[in-house]
This record gives structure tokens, sequence and C-alpha cells, in this order.
């Protein structure tokens, strides 16, 4: 990327004098009558207003929320942990007091919490429990622009919600949508033509750098355009860095360090990477938003999780990849694609954005202008391009046909009805016309995750493996715990061979997790076998959480030692529609959906061409991957799911 006319001045206010004089303060009063007289509103406030952390503060000082909770929403878990931090900060109090947050696997919140943030997630968790959401007297909507499925979601049930409480004559139920970017009116036709409130924001001019012209390594570029201006950025100017996911955040970290050694930067300010992605724990993630040391440089390396909500004090300038990761579900395939993808212009304006929080600031794009106005307008909603059946069955727990249900943007019907035979097949429904729940679905809801993995869980009794099973359900729910060490290949491989398992990469997961759990010295283990530290630790908190759920629901307690085919076939009874079958070409074919594809280059199989393979996930980049993948034998297809075998004729091993 080119680097073109970088300033190294800085106008801004000091930090501290910057959060008082935040421009919704100036407004307080207005803002709190049209709150008091409005059952609905929504407030766009433009970036650095403060609408996040102050509305809530303002709502509970004029006793708006009559005593009752006041929800605050986040997309993201680490947006929700922060600006509970910061609110709980505002009124000189701990986490967990008066302000409060949770999150999935973690509830920081007493029978003291007023102003609770929490993620889309967990409130359509507790809207199962209850309809209604009676805990709640003001429910705050923020980010709403994004449009997660969960988002999406939560934007019907509140506002039913909202209706049934006026209806039944009880404490009625007040609803902020909040953002900073949103089509107003398409959300105030939504939300029954409900006023609109624009709040001014204290944004600071950002110099736009787009690249000379189009790069085919977007990774280079960025890691170029790191060290240009390490060169020449003043000390205390610190990079955010958007890249699209976690394995990419852990090599440029890589790449960072190692170039940082070469003698010509020996005169230049040592970094301080940060990292910020989903599942990073609570402790790491608050590092980067801490003050950086005298002397160094903090340069974060971030998913698009920092595109909103959270100021990250010190940030002057925003190195862009352009980049996203998605995951698209086809339903003319059934499958789910993790796919790199072009981010939106909304996007790309959100991630400039936050080099303008504090001062005036920098945005390096490693894109052209051309580049930028092909991209789409705005993200398409989640909810038009996942796989539904974790939303058809959490509607159904709340006693609602997601076909009637009354949704921004409606999936097209195939979507739906995809979803509901999926249900079918997985026994969690009656049927696919009138659907309600049958004992097992009920029991499927309960669990936070993808209807196969619950059904999996439950199933794990029969197999006698639900040890085995909680641990594998646990890994596969966290981000991959392998470090992919470049420059020490041959100590990885010889790493990795320790846990190797002929049996695939479930077993090879499982291995790890046991090993992990059984050594003294934890970090120093993960160090020595290039895992992930932090990544085994989310996997041990959400195996945790899943134990408590399976106690709580009274399952037996069951292991299998090393009798892995039960595993796999306890993992068949959710995932049997993820099969494939060797060709002579020596690709794979999908068996549910034809498509032809290999097995992962970082798969424990890889290299080897077992007959017959389940796969958790496919991911695309130049070309289709299995990923986390387990042997079968054909006959198990038979014996697990009989139905099944009986539309798709598998070849039987010799």
């Amino acid at each position: 990327m080119a680097i073109m006319g970088a300033k190294n001045g800085d106008n801004g206010a000091s930090t501290s004098h910057a959060r008082k004089a935040l421009p919704i303060s100036k407004v307080r009063e207005r803002l709190v009558e049209e709150i008091s007289n409005n059952m609905t509103l929504i407030l766009i406030g433009e970036t650095g207003c403060g609408k996040t952390t102050k509305i809530p503060q303002f709502i509970y000082k004029a006793k708006l929320n009559k005593g009752a909770m006041i929800a605050v929403t986040q997309p993201r878990r680490v947006a929700a942990v922060t600006i509970a931090s910061h609110v709980a900060n505002a009124f000189n109090s701990s986490v967990g007091g008066l302000v409060g947050y949770t999150v999935r696997f973690e509830d920081a919140t007493s029978a003291d919490t007023k102003i609770k943030f929490l993620t889309d997630g967990m409130l359509l968790r507790e809207a199962m429990l209850d309809a209604n959401l009676s805990n709640y007297s003001v429910i705050i909507l923020d980010e709403a622009h994004e449009r997660t499925v969960n988002t999406d979601i939560l934007f019907g049930i509140v506002k039913r919600a909202q209706y049934n409480r006026e209806q039944q004559k009880i404490k009625p139920l007040k609803i902020i949508v909040m953002s900073a970017t949103m089509d107003v009116d398409h959300f105030c036709k939504y939300f029954n033509n409900a006023p609109v409130v624009f709040v001014e924001g204290r944004t600071f001019p950002v110099h736009i750098h787009n690249a000379v012209k189009p790069h085919e390594d977007y990774f280079f570029s960025v890691l170029s355009t790191i060290f240009q201006l390490h060169q020449s950025a003043p000390v205390n100017h610190d990079f955010l860095v958007f890249l699209t996911g976690q394995e990419e955040i852990e090599s440029m970290a890589h790449n960072i360090r190692q170039i940082q050694m070469d003698p010509k930067f020996k005169d230049s300010p040592p970094m301080m990477i940060c990292y910020l992605f989903a599942a990073l724990p609570t402790f790491d993630q608050v590092k980067a938003f801490s003050p950086t040391p005298p002397g160094r440089r903090k340069v974060i390396l971030s998913t698009n999780i920092a595109e909103t909500s959270v100021t990250i004090s010190g940030v002057k300038y925003v190195i862009d990849c352009g980049k996203v990761k998605i995951r698209t579900h086809q339903p003319s395939t059934g499958l789910d694609m993790l796919k790199v993808s072009p981010i939106s212009q909304a996007q790309a304006w959100q991630r400039a954005g936050r080099a303008g929080r504090e001062s005036e600031g920098h945005c390096y794009r490693a894109y052209t202008e051309q580049e930028f106005a092909n991209f789409k307008k705005n993200t398409p909603p989640e909810i038009q391009r996942c796989n539904l059946a974790s939303v058809v069955l959490q509607l159904l727990a709340i006693g609602i046909n997601a076909m009637k249900f009354d949704f921004m943007d409606k999936p097209n019907e195939q979507s739906i009805k995809e979803a509901l035979l999926q249900l079918k097949d997985l026994g969690a429904i009656t049927n696919i016309e009138n659907p309600s729940l049958t004992q097992l679905g009920k029991l499927m809801s309960q669990f936070p995750l993808d209807p196969r993995y619950s059904k999996i869980l439950i199933c794990a009794q029969n197999y006698e493996c639900l040890e085995e099973i909680l641990i594998i359900v646990a890994m596969l729910s966290s981000e991959t715990v392998f470090v992919n060490a470049q420059s020490k290949k041959e100590e990885v491989a010889e790493a990795r061979q320790k846990f190797h398992s002929s049996s695939g990469d479930h077993i090879t997961l499982l291995k790890i997790f046991r090993a992990f759990t059984a050594a003294e010295t934890k970090k120093k283990w993960c160090s020595n076998n290039f895992l992930h530290f932090r990544n085994l630790e989310y996997a041990t908190k959400v195996r945790k959480q899943l134990t408590e759920l399976c106690q709580k629901n009274e399952f037996t307690s069951s292991s299998c030692g090393q009798q892995y085919d039960q595993i796999k076939k306890c993992l068949l009874t959710g995932l049997y529609m993820n099969l494939a079958e060797l060709q002579r070409d020596k690709k794979y074919l999908t068996v549910h959906s034809r498509l032809t594809t290999s097995i992962h280059p970082t798969s424990s199989l890889f290299g080897s061409l077992p007959p017959c393979i389940l796969f958790t996930e496919i991911l695309e980049t130049n070309k289709s991957y299995l990923n986390n993948i387990s042997t079968i034998d054909p006959a198990w297809v038979e014996e697990v799911v009989p139905n099944y075998a009986r539309q798709h004729i598998l070849r039987k091993l010799d």
C-alpha cells in the first residue's frame, strides 16, 4: 500500500476532559423527555456522541426504569464487557453491582444490578423462559445497524413483548433502538412509525489514504503499511489493524515480531502487540484498552469486533485490510461456508471512524477507491444468509412459528423450510406444516448450541460417552487451539504427533484437552506444544457450563474410555448430513450436497485417504476444504440414522 502524505500532528484534547464533554450530555434533558414521552424511540447517535455509555445512566438517574432493570444489548461479547466496566466506573462501583453484564458462559450480575449489558443471544435465551421479558422496564437495542441474526430476532421478540404487556395491562416496556448509522425509514416503519432523535457526534477529521493500485496480497500490504507508518508516526500514536480472523491475527503478530528485530528498526519504539477477537478471554481483551506504556507503541490486531461501540484510547491510525470472514449458508446444498469476503462501504466508514474518536486521525486502506466504490453499500442482514435451524428452534421454544414471525427482513421461505426439515430429521419438532417442539426439541433448546450439537450431547448418554462429547463440543465451540509457528514447522509437526489419532480430528482434540487438563503448568505446557492457552481455557469454561446444564437435566454421566467408535457413532447422530466419500481422483464428494472438496492441510487426516469421513464444516478459500474430520464406517450410518441411510446409499467398507 502506498503511503500518502502522513501527518504527525495531534490536535486532540485529553481523554478525561473529552469524556466529560461528550456531546450527548448537552442534550440530556431533551433526551430524558423524549424517552419519558415515548414507548419506542429510535436514536441515531453519531460516532463519539456517548450514546452507549450515557443513555442507560440518564434513564437510571431520571428513574425512568421505575425500579426495574435496564437491558442494553450488544452484538458482541467484547463490547458488552468493556462498556459495562466503563459505566460501572462512572457510578464508582464495581462490575456485578449496580452495573453488570451477561455474556455466553459468563454472568457478572447480582440482585443489585439495575443496568445490565448483555449480548443479543443472552437476551434471546431469557425470552425463552419469559416471552414478556418481565424483569425489564427499558430495553436498549444498541448497534442495531449490524443486523446480526440475534439482533434481527430480538427486534421481533421485544416488539412482541411490548405489545403483549400493553394488552395484558401489566408494567409497560420501553424500547430504544440505537445506532450510529441505519436505514432510518426502514426501522421507523418496522417499529410502528416510532419517532427519531438525532444526536450529533464528536468526531475528529479522519484522513483516508487508499491504495494506489489493487493488491493481490492484502496481508502483505497491511504488514508493509504497519512498518512504513511505524518509522514516521509519533511514539504515542497507536495503530488499530483490521484483519479477518484469529489465525490471520496470530500470523501477523509473528511477522511483526520477526521484522521488528531487523537492525533498521532499532531506533523505532518497541511495539506492544494486542489482540481483539471473539474467543479472546475477558482478561486478554482488556489489554487492548489499557494505556500504552511510555516510549512504546500499541498495535491492536482485531477482527471486525472493534468496528463499533468501543473506543480504544490512543488509536490515531487505522489500517484496514478491507476483508471480513463471514459464514454463509447455502440452502441449495445445505452447507455452511466460511468465506473471506470484501466488507461493505458502511463497514469501511465504521472502521475509519475508529481513528477519529479522540483526535484527528488517519485510515490506510489496502484497497483502491475504485474497489471501495464496488463494495456493497450495506452488509446484507445475517438472517438472510445463515442456517436458520437455531433461529427456528429458539422461536418455537418461545412459542412462535418462524413462518409467521414478524421479521424486519424476512428470510426466503426455502431457508425456513430447510431449517424445519433439519429439525424434523433431528427429532426436535413434530411436523413441518404446524410445528411444535417434541420433548427432545425442548431439551435441545436449553443448550446454547447449534441444534446438531445439542442432539449429539443428548445422545451421548445412549452411547455412554458423555464426558468425551462434552469435551469435543466445547473444543469445537472455541477458536482453533493450534498455533501455526511458520518458522518452526518441524517442531510444530513433532508436537502435534503426540496427540495424533488415526480416528481423526475430533479424537485429536479430545486427547489435547485431556493432556491440557492434566498439565501442572498449563501456560508453559501450551507454549511447548504450540497450542493456544486462552482458547483451551475458553473451552474449559464452555465444558463447565455445558456440564452444569447436563446435571440440571439429570443426564447420566458416562465415559467410553478408548472406545472411540462410540464417540464417532454419537457424532453421527447430529452430523449425519456432513459425510463425504473418497472418489477415484482422490478428492471427496459430500454425500448430501454432491460438492467436490478436499481434506484441509491442518487436519490430522491430511495425507491419508480414508474412504468415508464425517466433517464439521467447510472452509472456502480459493477452493473448498473439509475441516474437523473423523473416519466413519458407512455401515454405521444405517445403524445410527437408518432413515437417512435409506435416502443416501454409501459404499460399504471392505
